[in-house]
């Protein structure tokens, strides 16, 4: 079962892991003990690797906007198309 993690759980279990692997542990067994894959974990430490909660926060809204902003563009971009075939009589 895929289980879903927030921005927070996230840092907080990268931070964690951090306190284990300066304790000598492998990635593997890091992994193993907070129930996640070794790839999830590069995943993880890839995009949340140096941020703190409000800058992932930030992220996420950045890019929940993002997406909105795309989408506007290309509902727009539609019905510019749309209007010059109208305009041009091929329709």
């Amino acid at each position: 079962m895929k289980k879903s993690y927030g921005a927070e759980q996230i840092i907080g279990l990268l931070r964690q892991s951090n306190v284990l692997l300066s304790q000598g542990k492998s990635i593997i067994e890091v992994c193993r003990q907070l129930g996640i894959s070794d790839a999830t974990y590069y995943k993880w430490r890839k995009v949340y690797g140096g941020l703190k909660v409000n800058q992932a926060r930030r992220l996420k809204e950045l890019e929940r906007e993002n997406a909105r902003l795309k989408r506007a563009v290309a509902d727009l971009t539609l019905d510019k198309l749309i209007l010059k075939e109208a305009a041009e009589g091929n329709f």
